[in-house]
Protein backbone atom coordinates (compact mmCIF):
# COMPACT_ATOMS: atom_id res chain seq x y z
CA UNK A 1 0.00 0.00 0.00
CA UNK A 2 1.17 3.26 -0.67
CA UNK A 3 2.78 5.87 1.76
CA UNK A 4 0.89 9.25 2.06
CA UNK A 5 2.77 10.43 4.80
CA UNK A 6 6.25 9.79 6.31
CA UNK A 7 7.99 12.22 8.67
CA UNK A 8 11.62 11.65 10.29
CA UNK A 9 12.66 13.59 13.61
CA UNK A 10 10.18 16.53 12.40
CA UNK A 11 10.74 19.41 14.90
CA UNK A 12 9.37 22.75 16.53
CA UNK A 13 10.19 25.08 18.96
CA UNK A 14 8.67 28.58 19.84
CA UNK A 15 10.27 31.34 21.83
CA UNK A 16 9.23 32.32 25.34
CA UNK A 17 10.31 34.67 27.54
CA UNK A 18 12.16 31.93 29.59
CA UNK A 19 13.90 30.54 26.23
CA UNK A 20 12.76 28.07 23.67
CA UNK A 21 9.54 25.75 24.03
CA UNK A 22 9.92 22.43 22.37
CA UNK A 23 6.05 21.79 20.77
CA UNK A 24 7.12 19.26 18.66
CA UNK A 25 10.54 16.97 19.90
CA UNK A 26 11.50 14.54 16.77
CA UNK A 27 8.59 13.15 14.95
CA UNK A 28 8.41 9.88 13.29
CA UNK A 29 5.12 9.12 11.25
CA UNK A 30 3.78 7.04 8.48
CA UNK A 31 0.75 7.16 6.42
CA UNK A 32 -0.78 5.01 4.35
CA UNK A 33 -3.12 5.13 1.15
CA UNK A 34 -6.79 4.65 2.11
CA UNK A 35 -6.70 4.88 6.04
CA UNK A 36 -7.95 7.06 8.74
CA UNK A 37 -5.20 7.97 10.72
CA UNK A 38 -6.03 8.89 14.22
CA UNK A 39 -3.94 11.75 15.75
CA UNK A 40 -4.68 11.30 19.74
CA UNK A 41 -3.37 13.27 22.88
CA UNK A 42 -4.74 15.73 25.17
CA UNK A 43 -4.55 19.45 24.60
CA UNK A 44 -0.96 21.16 24.26
CA UNK A 45 0.70 17.77 23.55
CA UNK A 46 1.68 19.26 20.29
CA UNK A 47 -0.92 17.69 17.44
CA UNK A 48 -2.15 21.00 15.78
CA UNK A 49 1.68 22.29 16.22
CA UNK A 50 2.52 18.99 13.95
CA UNK A 51 -0.41 19.38 11.41
CA UNK A 52 0.07 22.68 10.78
CA UNK A 53 4.04 21.98 9.70
CA UNK A 54 2.77 19.17 7.20
CA UNK A 55 0.29 21.53 5.95
CA UNK A 56 2.97 23.66 5.10
CA UNK A 57 1.48 26.47 7.67
CA UNK A 58 4.87 26.20 10.04
CA UNK A 59 8.17 25.63 9.04
CA UNK A 60 9.88 22.68 10.70
CA UNK A 61 12.98 23.15 12.69
CA UNK A 62 14.50 20.29 11.65
CA UNK A 63 13.81 16.88 10.46
CA UNK A 64 12.18 15.65 7.14
CA UNK A 65 8.85 14.74 5.71
CA UNK A 66 7.30 13.76 2.38
CA UNK A 67 3.64 14.50 2.06
CA UNK A 68 1.67 13.08 -0.86
CA UNK A 69 4.96 12.29 -2.82
CA UNK A 70 6.39 15.73 -2.11
CA UNK A 71 9.18 17.05 -0.20
CA UNK A 72 7.85 19.77 2.71
CA UNK A 73 10.78 21.46 2.97
CA UNK A 74 11.92 22.15 -1.04
CA UNK A 75 8.22 21.61 -2.18
CA UNK A 76 5.42 23.29 -0.35
CA UNK A 77 3.40 24.51 -3.39
CA UNK A 78 3.49 21.24 -4.61
CA UNK A 79 2.41 19.52 -1.07
CA UNK A 80 -0.46 22.34 -0.74
CA UNK A 81 -1.99 21.35 -3.72
CA UNK A 82 -2.28 17.82 -3.19
CA UNK A 83 -3.50 18.18 0.54
CA UNK A 84 -6.77 19.23 1.85
CA UNK A 85 -6.99 21.38 5.16
CA UNK A 86 -10.18 21.62 8.06
CA UNK A 87 -9.01 23.48 10.39
CA UNK A 88 -10.64 23.66 14.10
CA UNK A 89 -12.45 27.36 13.47
CA UNK A 90 -13.09 26.17 9.67
CA UNK A 91 -13.55 28.30 6.60
CA UNK A 92 -17.22 28.48 5.35
CA UNK A 93 -17.98 31.66 4.12
CA UNK A 94 -21.32 32.73 6.70
CA UNK A 95 -22.99 35.04 3.85
CA UNK A 96 -23.16 32.34 0.71
CA UNK A 97 -24.83 28.84 0.52
CA UNK A 98 -22.46 26.03 0.61
CA UNK A 99 -23.15 25.37 -3.22
CA UNK A 100 -21.60 29.22 -3.76
CA UNK A 101 -18.49 28.08 -1.74
CA UNK A 102 -17.55 25.02 -3.03
CA UNK A 103 -17.87 26.12 -6.51
CA UNK A 104 -15.64 29.37 -5.29
CA UNK A 105 -13.17 26.68 -3.87
CA UNK A 106 -13.56 25.37 -7.24
CA UNK A 107 -12.52 28.27 -9.14
CA UNK A 108 -9.36 28.44 -6.56
CA UNK A 109 -8.10 25.23 -7.72
CA UNK A 110 -8.66 25.36 -11.62
CA UNK A 111 -11.48 23.19 -11.62
CA UNK A 112 -13.81 23.81 -15.37
CA UNK A 113 -17.34 24.86 -14.26
CA UNK A 114 -18.84 21.64 -15.48
CA UNK A 115 -16.55 19.34 -13.39
CA UNK A 116 -16.81 22.04 -9.93
CA UNK A 117 -20.85 21.33 -10.53
CA UNK A 118 -20.60 17.46 -10.34
CA UNK A 119 -18.12 17.37 -7.86
CA UNK A 120 -20.22 19.92 -5.54
CA UNK A 121 -22.95 17.67 -6.06
CA UNK A 122 -21.55 14.64 -5.16
CA UNK A 123 -19.92 16.38 -1.86
CA UNK A 124 -23.26 17.53 -0.75
CA UNK A 125 -24.70 14.33 -0.89
CA UNK A 126 -22.39 12.62 0.43
CA UNK A 127 -22.21 14.80 3.74
CA UNK A 128 -25.59 14.85 4.03
CA UNK A 129 -26.15 18.78 2.79
CA UNK A 130 -28.51 19.28 0.70
CA UNK A 131 -31.55 20.31 2.42
CA UNK A 132 -29.61 23.57 3.49
CA UNK A 133 -27.48 23.48 0.16
CA UNK A 134 -29.47 26.99 -0.98
CA UNK A 135 -29.19 28.50 1.91
CA UNK A 136 -26.64 30.34 4.12
CA UNK A 137 -24.19 28.78 6.19
CA UNK A 138 -24.76 31.70 8.81
CA UNK A 139 -28.53 29.19 9.28
CA UNK A 140 -26.73 26.07 9.64
CA UNK A 141 -26.19 23.90 13.19
CA UNK A 142 -22.55 23.22 14.30
CA UNK A 143 -22.69 19.72 12.51
CA UNK A 144 -24.23 20.72 9.29
CA UNK A 145 -20.89 23.70 9.02
CA UNK A 146 -18.40 20.84 9.78
CA UNK A 147 -19.54 18.67 7.28
CA UNK A 148 -19.81 21.74 4.58
CA UNK A 149 -15.93 22.95 6.32
CA UNK A 150 -14.87 19.18 5.22
CA UNK A 151 -16.35 18.99 1.75
CA UNK A 152 -14.28 22.69 1.02
CA UNK A 153 -11.25 20.40 1.98
CA UNK A 154 -12.55 17.75 -0.38
CA UNK A 155 -13.15 19.53 -3.34
CA UNK A 156 -9.81 19.53 -4.96
CA UNK A 157 -9.80 15.55 -4.30
CA UNK A 158 -6.68 15.81 -2.18
CA UNK A 159 -4.27 12.87 -1.98
CA UNK A 160 -4.71 13.55 1.94
CA UNK A 161 -7.08 15.18 3.89
CA UNK A 162 -6.14 16.71 7.68
CA UNK A 163 -9.05 17.04 9.86
CA UNK A 164 -7.70 18.93 12.62
CA UNK A 165 -10.65 18.40 15.87
CA UNK A 166 -13.28 18.09 13.82
CA UNK A 167 -15.69 17.52 16.36
CA UNK A 168 -14.85 19.66 18.91
CA UNK A 169 -18.09 22.05 20.41
CA UNK A 170 -20.91 19.37 18.79
CA UNK A 171 -23.56 18.34 20.05
CA UNK A 172 -23.48 14.10 20.90
CA UNK A 173 -25.99 13.76 17.93
CA UNK A 174 -24.02 15.85 15.35
CA UNK A 175 -20.78 14.07 16.34
CA UNK A 176 -21.77 10.53 15.34
CA UNK A 177 -23.31 11.58 12.40
CA UNK A 178 -20.09 13.41 11.48
CA UNK A 179 -18.39 10.04 12.62
CA UNK A 180 -20.80 8.53 10.21
CA UNK A 181 -19.47 10.72 6.91
CA UNK A 182 -15.62 10.72 7.97
CA UNK A 183 -15.72 6.96 7.65
CA UNK A 184 -17.99 7.19 4.17
CA UNK A 185 -15.03 9.68 2.77
CA UNK A 186 -12.43 6.65 3.67
CA UNK A 187 -14.76 4.22 2.17
CA UNK A 188 -14.61 5.71 -0.83
CA UNK A 189 -11.00 6.30 -0.81
CA UNK A 190 -10.07 9.13 1.31
CA UNK A 191 -6.89 9.41 3.40
CA UNK A 192 -7.44 10.80 6.54
CA UNK A 193 -5.15 12.30 9.54
CA UNK A 194 -7.33 13.31 12.06
CA UNK A 195 -6.23 15.22 14.97
CA UNK A 196 -8.11 14.43 18.52
CA UNK A 197 -8.65 14.82 22.27
CA UNK A 198 -11.57 12.30 22.47
CA UNK A 199 -10.73 8.94 22.88
CA UNK A 200 -13.85 7.53 22.03
CA UNK A 201 -13.32 9.47 18.32
CA UNK A 202 -9.81 7.66 17.87
CA UNK A 203 -10.82 4.67 18.59
CA UNK A 204 -14.49 4.72 16.85
CA UNK A 205 -13.04 6.01 13.39
CA UNK A 206 -8.82 5.35 13.59
CA UNK A 207 -7.42 2.22 11.45
CA UNK A 208 -4.55 3.40 13.39
CA UNK A 209 -3.24 5.49 15.85
CA UNK A 210 -0.70 7.44 17.20
CA UNK A 211 -0.90 8.78 20.94
CA UNK A 212 1.61 12.43 21.18
CA UNK A 213 2.10 13.53 24.87
CA UNK A 214 4.43 16.69 25.50
CA UNK A 215 5.96 16.52 21.68
CA UNK A 216 6.85 13.00 21.45
CA UNK A 217 4.73 9.70 20.27
CA UNK A 218 4.44 7.87 23.43
CA UNK A 219 2.70 4.51 21.48
CA UNK A 220 1.29 3.77 17.85
CA UNK A 221 -0.39 1.09 16.23
CA UNK A 222 -3.82 0.02 15.54
CA UNK A 223 -6.41 0.50 18.58
CA UNK A 224 -7.20 -3.24 19.06
CA UNK A 225 -3.13 -3.45 19.53
CA UNK A 226 -2.41 -1.04 21.62
CA UNK A 227 -5.42 -2.04 24.11
CA UNK A 228 -3.90 -5.08 24.10
CA UNK A 229 -0.39 -3.94 25.15
CA UNK A 230 -2.34 -2.99 28.15
CA UNK A 231 -1.82 -5.86 30.85
CA UNK A 232 -5.42 -7.58 30.83
CA UNK A 233 -9.08 -5.82 32.21
CA UNK A 234 -8.46 -3.14 34.92
CA UNK A 235 -10.18 -3.48 38.75
CA UNK A 236 -10.27 -0.24 40.44
CA UNK A 237 -10.17 -0.46 44.63
CA UNK A 238 -11.31 2.26 46.77
CA UNK A 239 -10.33 1.19 50.49
CA UNK A 240 -11.58 2.53 53.66
CA UNK A 241 -8.15 2.01 55.59
CA UNK A 242 -4.91 -0.72 55.22
CA UNK A 243 -3.97 0.15 51.20
CA UNK A 244 -0.26 -0.44 51.89
CA UNK A 245 -1.40 -4.17 53.05
CA UNK A 246 -3.90 -4.18 50.56
CA UNK A 247 -1.73 -3.94 47.15
CA UNK A 248 1.26 -6.28 49.06
CA UNK A 249 -1.41 -8.65 48.68
CA UNK A 250 -2.54 -8.52 45.52
CA UNK A 251 1.07 -8.05 44.08
CA UNK A 252 1.65 -11.65 45.32
CA UNK A 253 -1.67 -13.33 43.40
CA UNK A 254 -0.94 -15.67 40.88
CA UNK A 255 -4.06 -13.49 38.95
CA UNK A 256 -2.18 -9.72 38.75
CA UNK A 257 -0.16 -8.57 36.34
CA UNK A 258 0.17 -5.58 37.27
CA UNK A 259 -0.47 -3.15 40.75
CA UNK A 260 0.31 0.28 41.36
CA UNK A 261 -1.36 3.12 44.02
CA UNK A 262 -3.64 5.86 41.44
CA UNK A 263 -5.39 8.85 43.30
CA UNK A 264 -5.69 6.83 46.83
CA UNK A 265 -7.05 3.82 44.92
CA UNK A 266 -5.28 0.87 44.02
CA UNK A 267 -5.51 -0.06 40.04
CA UNK A 268 -4.91 -3.59 39.57
CA UNK A 269 -4.14 -5.47 35.85
CA UNK A 270 -5.74 -8.81 35.68
CA UNK A 271 -6.61 -11.25 33.16
CA UNK A 272 -10.18 -12.09 32.99
CA UNK A 273 -11.69 -9.54 35.16
CA UNK A 274 -15.27 -10.95 35.68
CA UNK A 275 -13.66 -14.61 37.02
CA UNK A 276 -10.79 -13.43 39.01
CA UNK A 277 -13.02 -10.10 40.82
CA UNK A 278 -14.87 -12.95 43.15
CA UNK A 279 -11.32 -13.93 43.85
CA UNK A 280 -10.65 -10.68 44.73
CA UNK A 281 -12.98 -9.84 47.15
CA UNK A 282 -12.72 -12.96 48.81
CA UNK A 283 -9.46 -12.08 49.37
CA UNK A 284 -9.59 -8.51 50.72
CA UNK A 285 -12.80 -9.82 52.77
CA UNK A 286 -10.82 -12.88 54.39
CA UNK A 287 -8.08 -10.12 55.57
CA UNK A 288 -11.05 -7.95 56.94
CA UNK A 289 -9.55 -5.09 54.17
CA UNK A 290 -13.24 -3.31 54.07
CA UNK A 291 -13.80 -1.92 50.43
CA UNK A 292 -15.80 1.71 49.45
CA UNK A 293 -15.90 0.98 46.15
CA UNK A 294 -14.89 -1.13 43.17
CA UNK A 295 -14.84 -1.12 39.37
CA UNK A 296 -14.32 -3.24 36.51
CA UNK A 297 -13.42 -2.26 33.27
CA UNK A 298 -11.63 -3.31 29.76
CA UNK A 299 -8.89 -1.40 28.66
CA UNK A 300 -9.22 1.91 26.68
CA UNK A 301 -6.91 4.22 24.67
CA UNK A 302 -6.78 6.12 28.23
CA UNK A 303 -5.66 2.87 30.08
CA UNK A 304 -2.37 3.07 27.31
CA UNK A 305 -1.55 6.88 27.23
CA UNK A 306 -1.81 5.89 31.59
CA UNK A 307 0.71 3.08 30.87
CA UNK A 308 3.02 5.00 28.58
CA UNK A 309 2.85 8.41 30.97
CA UNK A 310 1.78 8.06 34.15
CA UNK A 311 -1.11 10.21 33.69
CA UNK A 312 -4.63 10.10 32.06
CA UNK A 313 -5.20 11.86 29.00
CA UNK A 314 -8.29 13.99 31.43
CA UNK A 315 -5.60 14.93 34.07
Amino acid sequence: METLLMTKGLRKSFPSKTGPVQAVKGVDLCVSQGEIFGFLGPNGAGKTTTLRMLATLLVPDGGEARVAGHDLIKEPDKVRKAIGYVSQVGGSDRDVSAWEDLMLQARLYGIDAKQAGKRAAQLIKTLNLESVSARKSSTYSGGQKRRLDIALGMMHRPALLFLDEPTTGLDPNSRAQLWVEVKRLRDEGATIFLTTHYMDEADELSDRIAIMDQGVIVAEGTPRHLKQQVAGDMVLLGLNSENEKAINLLKAQPYTREAAMENGKIRLYVKEGEAVLPRILKLLDQESISLSSVTLSQPTLDDVFLRETGRTLHA
